[in-house]
């Protein structure tokens, strides 16, 4: 199950909404041992791409609304972008933009695990190679029921 970081928890108690605290954020995705948390620093990771909107440097969106619980990827954008490393996925971290990937209560991240089914991220490969352009088709955020 995904992981929200306490800034994000924070966040979404106090201030604002998750499409808003993740406008234009980014998706990542890395290659080491899974973080204990998202509060924890993510360095000793390699990260192998950073999906934008259309493999540029313009950070994503989400949908215009929620529904059932869960928010959607804005189906006009296609996420994508050229890999930065080579390497197996572990996990992913939707992070805010200007994220400092350190150690960190206040900033807002999902972390959760990457598989080709049944896991937080669903990709069509495990492994990345530098250079080559990757999308990722299918994204959502679910909050539980209490």
């Amino acid at each position: 199950m995904a992981k929200l970081s306490t800034g994000l928890r924070n966040k979404l108690l106090d201030t604002a909404p998750l499409k808003t605290i993740f406008n234009l954020g980014f998706l990542e995705v890395y290659s080491a041992t899974v973080p204990a948390d998202a509060d924890q620093s993510i360095s000793g990771a390699t990260l192998l791409v950073r999906f934008s909107n259309n493999n540029t440097t313009t950070g994503l969106t989400f949908a215009s609304t929620a529904s059932g619980g869960a928010i959607t990827k804005n189906l006009a954008e296609t996420w994508s972008k050229a890999a930065a490393g080579t390497g197996t996925a572990t996990f992913f971290r939707l992070v805010a933009a200007g994220d400092t990937g350190t150690l960190s209560t206040t900033e807002a991240r999902i972390q959760g695990s990457v598989g080709l089914a049944g896991a937080d991220l669903n990709l069509a490969s495990m492994s990345f190679t530098a250079t080559t352009v990757y999308s990722c088709d299918s994204f959502t955020v679910s909050l539980p029921t209490l």
